[in-house]
């Protein structure tokens, strides 16, 4: 099995451990969602898409455990140092890489790693594009701007 498909596995158990359906199934359609859109990017960037969608994957998960997401993007580097370390999935160098986008991906406004900036595009991807009808959020808008015109969207 290859390292996504173990992290996903991983994941998966934890995210059926949620007993409300509605919040389950939105924390799996969004980390899957991320993932996808954090994979494409990082191709497109020449950056590891393995790495991108595995940090994606992690992302939020220290939130739907928790059920907050005050300070959500730090405690989520700590578990995803855990998690990391526990299954034994990736380098030092590999950890850092992923804690780091997933200690600053809540912060749309600062401009950080290359791959802290894929997890952040990615987040705001899908927040953007999972649901039109909603309002892009003023934190997100010149994020998404960006996005549409790399993408010719």
């Amino acid at each position: 099995m290859s390292r996504l498909k173990d992290l996903r596995k991983y994941v998966n158990k934890e995210l059926l451990k949620m007993s409300d359906e509605d919040k389950r199934t939105g924390a799996i359609v969004h980390l899957y969602g991320v993932s996808l859109a954090a994979t494409m990017i990082a191709k497109k960037r020449g950056l590891d898409p393995e790495l991108a969608s595995m940090a994606a994957m992690l992302h939020d998960l220290h939130a739907y455990k928790s059920g907050s997401y005050d300070d959500h993007a730090h405690k989520g580097a700590e578990l995803a140092r855990k998690i990391l370390g526990e299954l034994e999935l990736t380098s030092e160098e590999e950890t850092e890489i992923i804690c780091s986008a997933i200690y600053h991906h809540d912060d749309k406004y600062a401009v950080d790693a290359p791959m802290d900036e894929v997890l952040k595009d990615a987040d705001v991807i899908h927040h953007c594009m999972n649901d039109l009808s909603k309002k892009v959020k003023d934190k997100e808008k010149a994020r998404y701007a960006s996005l549409c015109e790399e993408f010719g969207m």
